[in-house]
């Protein structure tokens, strides 16, 4: 069986994690977050989903990975999230073939791979401007619960400027934004024994039906298989 472990990163508003011994197709929700990924000698960027991706590894193997809020990697590695919805590709397609090697080379060779992912995170993100206070909000208060009209008026964007700049920084404008962070909210819910109707109630769904037609969408599953695992 894997051993999945992940702890607060140094970064602000990301995640370290790891997983040993991992074999398998698992699945992996979408949730608006990107991933910079280590795996054997490579290093890959996981783009943002907006449906559920499965892992295609065919036998065991280790993986280390920084997970980043979203809105937050684009900035530090440079391209637009939408360039990289729904896909997982090598570090080299986004930095120049011998930036990314170094980089591999230094967690390859790292006798501690998490805490060398860490650091090169921290490194990057000194190398990138702040993160955009505006864009912040706007996870936030989606996150919340609230609506991408009340989220343009809070931020005080456009809803022609919120979508565009979502689409740079999230990889999707901010009504799928909403959608994945509110599945995310369900699945919480889910995962913690909560009943269905209870958790659509409480996490902004029109009632229990319109929950089972998200997690169809987004998961590619029914409830019933979120509760099974």
């Amino acid at each position: 069986m894997a051993d999945y472990r992940e702890r607060a990163a140094r970064l602000d508003r990301a995640v370290v994690w790891s997983v040993s011994g991992r074999s398998g197709p698992v699945p992996v929700y979408p949730d608006g977050c990107m991933d910079l990924i280590w795996t054997e000698g490579v290093l890959m960027v996981a783009g943002p989903d907006s449906r559920t991706f499965h892992t295609t590894a065919d036998r065991a193997g280790d993986y280390v990975g920084i997970r980043f809020a979203p809105g937050t990697a684009p900035a530090l590695l440079g391209i637009p999230a939408v360039e990289l919805r729904d896909q997982r590709v090598g570090l080299s397609e986004v930095f120049t073939d011998r930036r990314a090697r170094a980089l591999l080379d230094r967690i390859d060779n790292a006798p501690d791979r998490v805490a060398a992912l860490d650091t090169i995170a921290v490194e990057l993100a000194a190398e990138a401007k702040p993160p955009d206070p505006a864009l912040t909000a706007v996870v936030d208060m989606l996150a919340a619960g609230g609506s991408v009209a009340d989220t343009a008026v809070g931020t005080g964007l456009s809803a022609r400027m919120l979508h565009r700049r979502s689409l740079s920084a999230f990889g999707y404008g901010p009504k799928m934004l909403a959608r994945v962070l509110r599945f995310q909210r369900a699945l919480a819910r889910i995962r913690a024994g909560k009943s269905a109707a209870e958790t659509a109630a409480a996490t902004g769904f029109a009632d229990q039906a319109h929950l089972a037609r998200e997690v169809r969408d987004l998961a590619g599953c029914t409830v019933g298989a979120l509760y099974s695992g």
